[in-house]
């Protein structure tokens, strides 16, 4: 009874996974599919792509998740602060021990909270100055090719299209998007940055002008040009760009960070082109007020000449002066000539006066003279004085030579008689002289052991006067004859600059 009545005992037991296991089961049954009204709070996205976001409202906060393969299809990405109505299931995760909403779909919640996260989107791009007219390009005056985003089954094209073609025909490249709903806008944003990316004077050739157009609609048809990425798209475009989203009182992001906003589609085509007619039109009249000013201008400069002209001498009058002087110096030429010639045969014949051959004599040996005077004032004498010096140098550097050549020769001649000295000190024939023999075997082998001469047939005997056989060898041979002792070397004088090197014995 005891064990009946304790609380403990019958209360059975769950581990941990268990009873998480037990709250997932029943808040999943309880909360398969809700839809959940609330404020965005905080937001992360990690590489992985998950969206993890908080849900709340001014008492409570639940977390959510947005798994990757859904936030790539939500048609609004969430923001923080944006008031929201999540559709998805409620399940826990035991390894927080919490629970959380899994969002299927997102959408804001009516039209107050999409207006607020444009103006706060607006905001942001407006604090990176991406609406400043500083950074706006100028448009060109006649772009070659123009560029249309747009969708090219709708009346947009053909009202942009007709209105080109009426005021001034240009080659259009148009680029189909969807113009609403979730493609809306990555499509925008691609067309620009294709547009872009296209080579100048390629096969497909870059435009020089761009127009993203859309008729009018709601704020959710429009939504897609209110998108960061299609804005951001705009503001990096190289190329001028014309924003025609809606009518005239629609207003998305994409007109702020264009390079210029047109009220519908048909005046962006207007603002492109200039009207052809109207440019022939000026072009004429440009021409007729060129010409008659032209006309008028040369009509000026000719009164103006003729007026200069009168004030001018006649040309006859300016040429009878001169022909007057040409005349008289063409009397005077001939008697000139006759003068000039009888002046230069005088001072020919006064020149070839003093040309004669006595006086050419007289020259020639006038020069003979002075050539001989100055050849008896040269003489041998410094000639051989020179030889004589020349050979005296000779004789000295030759003396000078031998002596250098005695010199040199000193030197190795006392060091090989050193080496010779040392050689007869070390000679074992220095040894036998104090009493030592070398005993050798009867072919001539130095024997250093007494086994050795007494197994040898015949020995032989050195002493420093001779060798001496015995045995075989002094039966059939005749005694080696005593060689004659060496005369003693004559003892060179040393080198005054050199010690002479003593014994070493």
């Amino acid at each position: 009874m005891d064990l009946l009545d304790d609380d403990t005992g019958n209360t059975p037991e769950f581990s941990v996974s268990e009873l998480s296991g037990a709250v997932k089961r029943v808040i999943e049954g309880e909360f398969a599919h809700v839809r959940v009204k609330g404020e965005v709070g905080r937001v992360s996205r990690p590489r992985s792509g998950h969206i993890y976001l908080d849900l709340k409202d001014d008492r409570s906060v639940i977390s959510g998740v947005v798994w990757k393969g859904v936030s790539a299809r939500l048609e609004t990405q969430p923001e923080e602060g944006m008031e929201v109505i999540a559709t998805g299931r409620l399940t826990t995760f035991p390894g927080q021990s919490k629970y959380q909403i899994v969002i299927e779909d997102i959408r804001p919640a009516g039209l107050g909270a999409l207006m607020a996260m444009l103006e706060k989107r607006k905001a942001q791009l407006a604090a990176e100055g991406l609406f400043d007219p500083s950074r706006k390009q100028k448009l060109p005056y006649l772009p070659e090719i123009i560029g249309v985003v747009t969708s090219p089954s709708g009346a947009v094209i053909r009202d942009i299209l007709h209105r080109l073609r009426d005021r001034f025909p240009r080659k259009v490249l148009i680029w189909p998007v969807a113009v609403q709903g979730k493609a809306c806008a990555p499509e925008v944003a691609r067309a620009i940055e294709g547009f872009n990316a296209l080579t100048p004077g390629g096969a497909l050739p870059r435009p020089d002008l761009l127009i993203v157009a859309r008729g009018g609609g709601s704020v959710e048809d429009l939504w897609g040009f209110n998108e960061e990425i299609v804005a951001r798209a705009a503001a990096a475009s190289q190329i001028p760009l014309i924003s025609a989203v809606g009518h005239e009182t629609d207003t998305t992001l994409i007109d702020y960070v264009s390079d210029q906003r047109a009220p519908t589609p048909t005046a962006a085509a207007e603002i492109a082109v200039p009207v052809r007619m109207e440019l022939l039109g000026w072009t004429g009249e440009a021409g007729a007020r060129m010409t008659r000013a032209m006309g008028q201008r040369i009509e000026l400069r000719g009164q103006r000449l003729r007026d200069l002209s009168r004030a001018l001498p006649r040309a006859e009058t300016l040429l009878d002066q001169p022909r007057q002087r040409l005349d008289l110096l063409g009397e005077r030429l001939p008697r000139g000539l006759i003068r000039g010639t009888e002046q230069r045969r005088v001072a020919l014949s006064d020149a070839a006066g003093a040309l004669r051959p006595s006086l050419l004599s007289r020259v020639i040996a006038h020069g003979r003279e002075s050539l001989g005077r100055r050849t008896d004032r040269l003489s041998l004498r410094p000639i051989e004085r020179e030889i004589r010096q020349g050979r005296e140098r000779l004789d000295t550097m030759t003396r000078r030579l031998d002596e250098a050549g005695q010199r040199r020769l000193e030197t190795p001649r006392g060091t090989l008689d050193g080496l010779s000295r040392l050689l007869e000190t070390l000679s074992y024939k220095g040894t036998l002289s104090r009493g030592y023999a070398v005993v050798r075997s009867g072919e001539g082998a130095i024997l250093t052991r007494k086994a050795a001469a007494e197994s040898a047939a015949a020995l032989e005997i050195e002493f420093s006067d001779g060798r001496l056989p015995l045995g075989a060898a002094a039966a059939g041979t005749p005694p080696a004859p005593t060689p004659r002792p060496a005369a003693p070397r004559q003892k060179r004088k040393p080198a005054a600059d050199k010690p002479e090197q003593g014994s070493l014995f």
